[in-house]
């Protein structure tokens, strides 16, 4: 197939061990971080929603709202792909212990934020957004699947997106299953590529997964993308703020992206 090229405008990132994109690039240059608050600001929500919203919700929020402003766009403006290998895993568990023991008593609070689009959802309302909106989920290949979506909807209606990759750590016996063992988010704002405000243009090309292993990444970045699989998002952030050439990422078992990277200046 041939490339697909697209503008990188915007980024966000979350960790409990970090919380924005400047101080992810200052522990890339071996720098000392210190940690965020407990809790994702996630400030675009409204004060009560902000309270009432689970961590699944915050931290997706929060990392759209850092992409949005670092592009310069309203938040209103991008269409949105939401992306998530296990939505929210807390209240996943809950609802099955509850239901195994005590059916009657599941929160209907609880249930409307179980859905895998419920992070989309608050965005969207938040936002006054009336653009179209996904929710995509392919196990540990979300990141990688999520961003072949939203650029082929950048290049076929020519507007901007927002892509949010995000999982809050395993609760209960679940944690066991997904093996997600910390919170992760990441987003950015992609444009067609004729833009002036580029971080970025990415040309990107769908191949076979090649057999190799990914490439390396530093402690404790290793450690989180083999933690969390929103963490392979950093398959892209990583070189793209180390302004490297190339990268790779994953799209599915047999499938993977090709990207070659341009900066401006």
């Amino acid at each position: 197939m041939s490339a697909l090229r697209v503008a990188v405008q915007g980024l966000g990132v979350w960790t409990p061990q970090l919380g924005n994109v400047d101080a992810l690039r200052a522990l890339l240059a071996g720098e000392a971080v210190s940690a965020p608050p407990a809790r994702p600001g996630a400030t675009t929500l409204p004060p009560n929603e902000r309270r009432r919203a689970p961590e699944s919700v915050l931290l997706a929020t929060e990392v759209a709202d850092q992409a949005v402003a670092m592009s310069g766009r309203m938040a209103s403006e991008p269409a949105c792909v939401f992306t998530s290998s296990h939505g929210d895993q807390a209240i996943t568990d809950y609802m099955c212990a509850t239901l195994a023991a005590t059916p009657t008593e599941l929160s209907p609070t609880k249930f409307h934020n179980s859905v895998h689009n419920a992070p989309v959802g608050y965005w969207t309302i938040a936002t006054g957004c009336h653009a179209a909106s996904t929710a995509v989920c392919a196990h540990t290949h979300s990141f990688g699947a999520g961003l072949l979506e939203a650029v082929s909807l950048v290049l076929a209606d020519q507007r901007p997106i927002l892509l949010v990759c995000s999982d809050i750590a395993g609760s209960g016996p679940l944690a066991e299953v997904t093996g997600c063992t910390q919170s992760f988010g990441a987003a950015m704002v992609l444009a067609p590529a004729a833009v002036d405000t580029a971080l970025a243009t990415l040309s990107l090309q769908l191949s076979p997964a090649d057999d190799s292993a990914a490439a390396p990444l530093p402690e404790p970045l290793a450690t989180w993308r083999a933690g969390n699989p929103a963490a392979r998002a950093l398959d892209l952030l990583v070189p793209l703020l180390r302004r490297e050439a190339q990268a790779r990422v994953a799209a599915s078992p047999s499938m993977e992206l090709h990207l070659d990277m341009e900066y401006p200046g």
